[in-house]
């Protein structure tokens, strides 16, 4: 399988188009570097856990594992502001993880406890944390695409400076309900940046059978600008996230960055995979991985060490740990919760 060709231009923040700039945003620091490698890994072997906890029946009904696309969301996570909001899809762990969230409080969610998020009644796909922000983990394709134009709206309304962060795949970007969305954010110059997950198999169409022309200039109708991203490099997401969040917040408008990014596992926990050949997924894990592509950087420029790698792996095991004997030991809900959260006085 031939490597991503991202476009990598930076957006003219003036008229919206992709150009050639020399300038360029401040490198990460080696402490941010590691962070970012650490943030991955805590993702990948969450996931990994989940799986097994998956396998074990200790997690029920549907479970969508991102391992393979962690650079996405941690290049863009990490460089956001404490006002910015974030919602996403059904495939959300790594998302929660990558905002700072309690793994202990996920897990617990994954497998129906009292002490996750959303109390044990959410599940995988469904739980929320106004403290950091995050809104979902949303189980209908493209649902979290309108909502989060409406706290994009907020955000304007509000005038509190934060940008919504809008996460979908490649299936729901073929949904009617996002081009409404992309409208109303052109028409009223909202703060958000569609961010357009493409791990080219959607439910299990290849992205070549299932959607006509390029992702990223879906936008272009409403003149919204839009890049396309080699989403499995953590340093390239990162940059394109800084020009992205620059060019919302100042008040131009919606962004797309569609992020050429690739997942491992089937669609979900349920799905064989049979749509693509066993040696494709191998050649993607072992040439563009992107924990061990920033592994490899780190070790080249001796920002971090052997010992500094085990004592990485080793607190990210423990946590994930932990999460999982939080969960299996943490109460089911009481059959009163499921009166709970259902109205609220207005």
């Amino acid at each position: 399988m031939a490597s991503p060709k991202p476009i990598n231009h930076p957006i003219d923040t003036a008229t919206g188009h992709n150009k050639r700039a020399s300038s360029t945003h401040a490198e990460p620091t080696p402490a941010e570097l590691k962070k970012m490698y650490r943030d991955m890994l805590l993702i990948r072997r969450f996931e990994e856990k989940s799986g097994q906890l998956y396998g074990m029946g200790l997690i029920g009904g549907f479970c969508h594992l991102y391992i393979g696309q962690e650079a996405v969301v941690v290049g863009i996570q990490s460089v956001q502001s404490k006002a910015d909001s974030i919602i996403t899809s059904y495939r959300d762990h790594g998302h929660m993880l990558a905002c700072d969230m309690d793994p202990n409080g996920v897990m617990a969610e994954l497998t129906g406890r009292i002490g996750g998020y959303s109390r044990g009644k959410g599940g995988s796909m469904h739980m929320f944390s106004a403290e950091k922000k995050f809104y979902g983990g949303h189980g209908i394709v493209g649902a979290q695409v309108p909502i989060g134009t409406g706290l994009a709206f907020a955000h304007k309304y509000n005038g509190d400076g934060g940008v919504n962060i809008v996460y979908f795949g490649d299936g729901a970007v073929n949904q009617g309900q996002v081009y409404e969305s992309f409208n109303m954010a052109a028409l009223w110059k909202l703060p958000v940046v569609y961010v357009i997950e493409n791990n080219r198999y959607s439910m299990g169409t290849s992205q070549a059978r299932g959607a006509a022309g390029e992702l990223y200039k879906r936008g272009e109708g409403y003149g919204i600008p839009g890049r396309q991203i080699d989403g499995m490099d953590v340093l390239a997401v990162r940059k394109a996230a800084i020009e992205a969040l620059e060019y919302a917040r100042s008040g131009k408008g919606p962004i797309i960055l569609e992020m050429l990014t690739y997942r491992y596992r089937g669609h979900s926990m349920s799905d064989p995979a049979k749509y693509r050949e066993k040696e494709e997924v191998e050649k993607m894990r072992g040439e563009r991985d992107p924990i061990e592509a920033l592994k490899r950087l780190l070790t080249e420029k001796k920002i971090a060490s052997d010992d500094e790698f085990s004592l990485i792996e080793k607190e990210v095991k423990k946590l994930v740990n932990d999460s999982a004997e939080f969960a299996q030991t943490s109460p089911e809900p009481d059959p009163s919760e499921l009166w709970t959260d259902v109205l609220i006085d207005a």
